[in-house]
């Protein structure tokens, strides 16, 4: 008789320990749905970064952008994000242009730009009154305009991208810097075209030394000047660095004292960035952005131009 109770304890153990073990496994065990199929969760090295390139088209002007829109879609496979900026009237011929076209594929977002906010801030000038249109100054309010983006590509509208815009997205940076231009004095042959052409690549031709606020600036008129129609933007600096309210400045000074004009060398829009940006911008390769391919006859720049 003990020896039938003694068994029957090991069995009521063994039992217990069958029981116990079965609950662990219950409660430990990999759910089904991760042992037999496979989760895709990208790391965030894998998620493909947003490329935002910000364009303007006017109204009389829409071919351009929509080829300058082409031949980036056309030369990459990057995720690119177009902000098509215009002014309320042309909202709708934009959609148009975009829909009836092989862009209908592109990813966009068309913005309103009002141009109540140049009120008071813009010089007339009779010489050249399509300097003055509204959109010229939407490099200026960025922040303002593309508000989720660290970094923005700006590019004029009169430009065609032969290169990967991924690689001038790439552009780096120096700490401190809002933004990265590209010098009119970096290639050798600019110096012949500028010369054989009579066009400005100083300082000298965007302001006026004869006004006492622009030698104050203590800038040399030969120092070389930038071309920014093409922006390389970080956001966070811009804002930081309070750009839009400094250009805004340097615009009503231009309608009081007439400190640049566009009967100089280039215009309304790149005079204030000059003086704002002096000696606090970093340097975009000069091949992704050549000057004058589309005024004048030169072949031999059209064979590197990005």
């Amino acid at each position: 008789m003990a020896l039938l109770k003694k068994i029957n304890q090991i069995l009521l153990l063994l039992l217990v320990l069958t029981v116990c073990a079965i609950l662990y496994n219950k409660v430990h065990q990999v759910p089904s749905a991760l042992k037999n199929e496979t989760v895709d969760l990208e790391s965030p090295e894998e998620i493909e970064e947003e490329i935002p390139v910000v364009i303007c088209a006017a109204a009389g002007r829409m071919g351009a952008a929509i080829a300058a829109i082409s031949s980036i879609y056309s030369n990459t496979e990057a995720n690119v994000l177009f902000y098509i900026v215009g002014l309320k009237t042309t909202i709708p011929h934009i959609r148009k242009w975009i829909e009836n076209s092989k862009l209908k594929e592109i990813k966009f977002k068309v913005v309103e730009f009002n141009p109540m906010v140049l009120k008071g801030k813009i010089r007339q000038d009779a010489s050249r009154p399509e300097l003055l249109q509204p959109l010229n100054f939407v490099r200026f309010y960025l922040p303002l305009l593309i508000q989720k983006h660290e970094k923005v590509i700006y590019l004029d509208d009169d430009i065609i991208v032969q290169g990967d815009i991924q690689e001038l997205y790439d552009t780096k940076l120096a700490p401190g810097h809002a933004a990265a231009f590209s010098d009119d004095c970096d290639l050798p042959s600019t110096h012949e075209m500028v010369r054989s052409v009579g066009m400005q690549n100083t300082y000298m031709g965007f302001l006026d030394y004869r006004k006492q606020a622009i030698r104050d600036l203590g800038i040399s008129p030969s120092t070389c000047s930038f071309n920014p129609g093409v922006i390389v933007a970080n956001m966070t600096e811009w804002k930081h660095q309070r750009i839009t309210k400094q250009l805004e400045k340097w615009m009503q000074r231009n309608v009081e004292e007439n400190l640049y004009s566009s009967t100089l060398g280039g215009g309304v829009a790149t005079s204030p960035m000059l003086i704002v940006f002096h000696g606090k911008y970093s340097t975009i390769n000069p091949m992704w952005h050549i000057r004058h391919l589309g005024k004048f006859n030169f072949p031999l720049f059209a064979v590197g131009t990005k």
